[in-house]
């Protein structure tokens, strides 16, 4: 019995990159000899245990054989027999193909370490192309390691359009999908992830309506850069530059859908896509399952954006809808994160990447400003009921005029 440690630990240690999970392959040992020494089973059918003082994971060396549809479509094999050199020809990349002994012997049979070196994210082997999940996992690599210079092999690429194309990626649950995608727009270069899937053509299966805004004009004066697609990714960019959660990545990702559905004889103008594109947002969010906050910032954002952009010269009754539509008055921070998203789509053009955006601020201040109303003094006065909710919004109106006033001198 020999335990090595396996994968992104070793990966990571040889990038240089701090370790935090540690994958750990048993070879030359039963289940039965695992229980004997004290490790808990993680499920009933899988070779996967945990050590009972700390947590970590071991699983049995094993083989795996295609057998159905899906990621899921695989049966596995486990027993003392099977060689490290046979567990790590089923892992998806070469530099995820590597162990290392208690003694930081390493074992690299499909030359890991070279392609680290020359900054290549490359198959092990054919088998790579029967898992589908793989397709996603490989964009997320690229997208995690684009900072370091790392690039997919051709011949990788190649297998994962010949993956894209087969009818295997809509087997992908959406749960396991989501799980990948929320991963990868955390990397630091989450545009690199969408480029990639479109790159191998699986962008036009998994997010057809992202696919579409690529060839799509705008007018060159607001959008330098003209491509919808092109300045979907910058604004991606900008997401990941200024370290914004995922909510706001998700929504900007999806926030000019509707520019995929401008007639050909409009274009590059996209009158009204705001809300030609909330369908679009919607299918998207449901297709992958995606968290309820994520959901609603992208719809919001979809519907919006232009009213933030617009924002200095919005009338103040339409300014109280706004805030009212975000209910700024209980959820203050979902009104920060359309803020934010407004302003990495504005710096996610060509040249704009600097410029500064006071619509920011002064949306901020006119939230600030209707949820300083006080609804004490309009019940001393004795509203309640409906008439008291009017006076709120008379008062509120009132406040956001003198604010407009103010900063129109």
């Amino acid at each position: 019995m020999k335990i090595y440690k396996v994968g992104g630990a070793v990966r990571d240690r040889l990038l240089g990159i701090k370790v935090t999970d540690i994958d750990r392959v048993v070879v030359g040992a039963t289940a039965e000899e695992m229980l004997a020494r004290g490790y808990k089973p993680v499920g009933a059918d899988f070779p996967v245990f945990l050590d009972p003082k700390n947590g970590d994971e071991y699983a049995l060396a094993r083989t795996e054989r295609k057998s159905g549809r899906g990621y899921g479509g695989f049966v596995f094999h486990a027993s003392p027999e099977v060689t490290l050199e046979e567990d790590l020809i089923r892992r998806d990349l070469t530099i995820n193909a590597m162990a290392e002994d208690d003694d930081g012997n390493l074992t690299d049979p499909y030359h890991g370490q070279q392609d680290l070196e020359a900054r290549i994210l490359r198959h092990v082997s054919p088998a790579f192309a029967e898992d589908p999940l793989r397709v996603l996992r490989v964009a997320r690599f690229a997208a995690r390691y684009a900072h370091l210079g790392f690039t997919v092999a051709p011949d990788t690429l190649e297998l994962m359009r010949q993956l894209s194309e087969s009818g295997e990626l809509e087997a992908l649950t959406p749960e396991r999908s989501w799980k990948e995608i929320s991963r990868a727009l955390m990397e630091d270069q989450p545009q690199v992830f969408i480029q990639v899937l479109r790159d191998c053509t699986a962008l036009k299966t998994l997010m057809p309506e992202v696919d579409a805004l690529f060839g799509v004009p705008q007018p060159e004066a607001h959008h330098p850069e003209i491509d919808t697609g092109v300045h979907t990714l910058s604004v991606l960019e900008q997401t990941a530059l200024h370290k914004q959660p995922l909510t706001v990545r998700w929504a900007c990702l999806l926030h000019d859908l509707g520019k995929g559905l401008t007639p050909v004889d409009k274009l590059p103008q996209h009158i009204a896509h705001e809300h030609t594109g909330l369908k679009l947002v919607k299918a998207v969010n449901e297709r992958f399952k995606a968290p309820r906050d994520c959901q609603e910032l992208a719809l919001l954002v979809c519907q919006y954006h232009t009213h933030g952009h617009r924002a200095l010269e919005l009338k103040a009754s339409t300014l109280l809808e706004l805030l009212h539509n975000f209910d700024v008055y209980r959820r203050p921070q979902r009104f920060e994160e359309f803020v934010i998203a407004c302003e990495m789509d504005a710096r996610g053009r060509k040249g704009f990447e600097q410029r500064s955006y006071p619509q920011a601020d002064y949306l901020r201040g006119a939230a600030r400003v209707a949820r300083e109303v006080a609804v004490a003094p309009l019940l001393e006065k004795g509203f309640k009921g409906p008439q008291l909710g009017e006076a709120l919004k008379r008062e509120r109106l009132n406040a956001l005029k003198a604010y407009k006033e103010q900063h129109t001198l």
